[in-house]
């Protein structure tokens, strides 16, 4: 069980650009999320305590038993769950028959009813969610092991404890509704079909009454079904600190122009028309656009705010705009930064089409990975200007 906490809890990692999340960490549900319930039969092989081993075919008439079952069940992770299963199970088995070597013949001796009721709670993995990491799948494998107690009614009836453990195949038919083709193997008390003798060749297992058994059965999954992957805190973080960098470099730009603005505002007057000039320039200043580690999505739109008054300067005095893409050279290759700064660069070139750009005034340059600002993550942007 620990080994399978391990498993579903392990914190690999995958990168997401809208919300990053730990590939294999779920949230933990309210207690009413992932529950279900199945309703099947049961096909049952009795062997008795006067026997060795399963050696016996699990198909002869005297061994065969029919049964009905109901289980409730909840998964509290994606790997380990519990459920309680109710069975009924009737039929007749040959007792008193030996063969060679105390086994039984299965040709003589005396048949009698076998019915039973039992109760159970069995504890169950997943073992494609531990291994593989939770996903909705059609077919998951499930070993489980469990205790509880049977009454027999044989005899005037007696209470036995039994232990199982089987292989639960569950195929998912949609989202609520399941299938599974679960086989055990389960042990009682020698006297648990009504009769306490045992083998002449004895041990541990043929000292007590065995059964063999497959069933079929179909299922609902109730509440909530599945399970939210865990937020990356630190990748969010992350996220969050390149952003807010970002922000502060173009605060840091605007206070520049701030203090060159107040600069001409201290010197004389210049003729008007060096004035007009001046403020086109103002209004032409070179604005970036910032992106997240490995995106050429652009991280925030209130970038392509700053971008609008470029894009009027521009249809202003018919100069055609340049968008020169860049990536910072310290994550991935060379020729994969070269793309990426490209990708990048057409991403705001789209936004500036949308914005009333002619495409054809619209130069794209990719100039790859780079490392000229810092902090370093401002290097994943790409910058708009006039040409």
């Amino acid at each position: 069980m620990a080994l399978a906490l391990v498993f579903s809890t392990g914190v690999a990692m995958a990168q997401n650009e809208a919300t990053p999340t730990l590939k294999y960490s779920v949230a933990t549900n309210s207690f009413w999320s992932n529950w279900f319930i199945t309703v099947g039969g049961s096909y049952n092989a009795n062997y008795s305590s006067q026997e060795l081993g399963l050696d016996g075919s699990p198909f002869k008439d005297f061994r065969r038993a029919f049964g009905a079952e109901i289980t409730l069940g909840k998964w509290f992770s994606p790997g380990i769950g519990v459920r309680i299963k109710g069975a009924g199970v009737w039929g007749q088995q040959v007792n008193n028959a030996y063969g060679p070597a105390g086994a039984i013949s299965g040709q003589v001796g005396d048949k009698h009813e076998i019915n039973n009721i039992e109760v159970s709670v069995q504890t169950m993995f997943n073992l494609n969610n531990i291994f593989a990491g939770y996903k909705h799948r059609v077919w998951n494998i499930i070993p489980y092991f469990g205790v509880g107690f049977g009454h027999h009614m044989a005899h005037g009836g007696d209470y036995s404890p039994i232990f199982n453990v089987g292989l639960n195949n569950q195929f998912n038919l949609s989202k609520r509704l399941f299938l599974n083709l679960d086989i055990y193997y389960q042990i009682a008390d020698a006297d648990y079909d009504g009769n306490g003798e045992k083998s002449t060749n004895s041990n541990f297992l043929s000292d007590r009454d065995r059964k063999l058994g497959a069933s079929l059965s179909l299922g609902v999954n109730l509440g909530k079904v599945g399970w939210e992957k865990t937020p990356d805190v630190a990748a969010i973080q992350a996220l969050n600190a390149a952003q807010l960098a970002a922000l502060n470099e173009q605060l840091a730009a605007q206070e520049a122009e701030n203090a060159r603005l107040k600069a001409l505002l201290a010197k004389p007057a210049p003729k008007p028309q060096t004035v007009v000039q001046t403020v086109k320039e103002v209004t032409a200043a070179p604005v970036s656009v910032f992106f997240n580690l490995n995106s050429s999505r652009i991280a925030s739109k209130k970038d392509l705010v700053n971008v609008q008054s470029l894009v009027d300067a521009a249809n202003n005095s018919g100069k055609k705009i340049v968008v020169t893409g860049y990536a910072d050279s310290k994550t991935g290759s060379a020729a994969y930064n070269q793309t990426l700064s490209e990708k990048r660069a057409a991403a705001v070139a789209d936004a500036l089409v949308a914005q009333g750009v002619a495409r054809e005034n619209i130069e794209v340059v990719g100039a790859g990975g780079v490392d000229s600002l810092n902090p370093f993550s401002y290097n994943r942007r790409a910058v708009v200007e006039i040409k």
